[in-house]
């Protein structure tokens, strides 16, 4: 490699990035105002108080001590009671409400003469994480009333109360959450949605600096500068850009790990390298598809697409186990996953880097990915034909 291309190239990247403005905007002013913005939507840790409603048919003793146990619940927040179930479904369509709870007619009758009164709750699940806390709240509601039911039946048959309890839950548990013992859904969502909104943004700068060569028949003269080497016009192209991203994922990484000191039962520079491979992993991913697609707007609209794609296959808010066959072996294409993996086991369980090697090792290879579509870039970039 000649030292004088390679230089002479990382400068015009570094013009490149400095003669137009929309570099800096979308490579430091979006990532931190994204940064901050998810930190303080998540400051809470936890959604609580979700609005609910409920549809209370029976207006008995019974039925508003239920309704005052389902407002006591720190999940949900009961807001209004509305007097039929279709209301209750227009309150839900129009987004006042994320679910209700509904008492028929008779509860209290069928539930003290042992008839078993059917207790319906709905939740709007087009909203997950609402709707998932609407869910668990009113199955929460649901299972202890049943249960107090049921003991007040047996108590009035003559069974001792301490015996009832016994029967009804014969086997205490206790719920652990290793790792994350606060529940905290921001240490869970935070690292995983601002590396794939990071991610996103280095696809759609890597493939918008290459193709536009392409577009403005400035490429023959960017290889020129290289020596007519296409690798290192495109380590010319990326070095600056990465040095920046670098430093943008550094940044994210301090809002998280300093500022709202989120859990790292590993060594920090774990996270530090993982960082750094996702950061080349996704210009190399972008490249590929350059060299596959070397076309601004296809290119951009395929990146795009992936990056969009990566916050739903890639297993943050859906296991991948349970997706598809043919979705989710998707996300094994996405880098962003490896470095959300590596996160999981080093940030949160801890293990030793060892049992984390395959992802890192992943990481490396997409680089290697990359490489054999060079070629066909490098002849697209002689002849910059732009196809609209």
């Amino acid at each position: 490699m000649n030292l004088h291309y390679l230089t002479d190239s990382i400068a015009r990247g570094w013009r490149q990035l400095a003669s137009r403005r929309i570099y800096m905007v979308m490579l430091i002013v979006v990532p931190v105002l994204f940064g901050f913005f998810f930190l303080d939507l998540l400051e809470v840790g936890l959604p609580l108080k979700v609005p609910v409603a409920v549809v209370d048919m029976d207006d008995s003793p019974l039925s508003r001590q239920v309704t005052r146990n389902l407002g006591s619940t720190e999940l949900v927040d009961v807001r209004c009671k509305v007097e039929s179930f279709h209301e209750a479904q227009k309150k839900v369509r129009s987004g006042e409400i994320f679910g209700f709870f509904y008492l028929p007619e008779q509860f209290q009758k069928k539930a003290l003469g042992g008839d078993e009164p059917t207790v319906t709750y709905y939740s709007n699940l087009t909203y997950y994480v609402p709707g998932s806390l609407a869910f668990k709240g009113f199955k929460t509601v649901a299972v202890t009333t049943t249960g107090a039911l049921v003991q007040t039946t047996l108590v009035s048959t003559g069974i001792d109360s301490n015996t009832t309890k016994s029967l009804l839950q014969p086997v205490a548990i206790q719920q652990q959450a290793p790792g994350n013992p606060w529940m905290n859904y921001s240490i869970y969502l935070s690292p995983s949605f601002m590396a794939a909104f990071l991610a996103l943004i280095i696809l759609g700068v890597t493939v918008y600096s290459i193709c536009s060569e392409i577009k403005y028949g400035t490429s023959p003269q960017w290889l020129r500068t290289a020596g007519g080497s296409m690798f290192i016009a495109l380590t010319g192209k990326l070095v600056p850009q990465t040095f920046i991203e670098i430093c943008m994922g550094m940044a994210y990484l301090g809002m998280m790990f300093g500022i709202e000191s989120f859990p790292c039962n590993n060594h920090f520079s774990h996270l530090v390298l993982a960082m750094v491979l996702m950061v080349i992993a996704c210009q190399a991913f972008a490249v590929a598809v350059c060299c596959v697609v070397p076309n601004l707007r296809l290119a951009l609209i395929v990146v795009s697409l992936t990056g969009i794609l990566s916050f739903s296959i890639a297993g943050f808010s859906f296991p991948v186990q349970n997706m598809y066959g043919s979705i989710g072996i998707l996300s094994y294409i996405l880098p962003v996953r490896y470095f959300f993996l590596i996160y999981i086991d080093q940030a949160l369980n801890g293990i030793p880097l060892y049992f984390s090697r395959f992802y890192f090792v992943a990481l490396l290879l997409f680089p290697l990915v990359a490489m054999p579509g060079m070629g066909r870039l490098k002849k697209r970039c002689l002849n910059p034909i732009y196809v609209p």
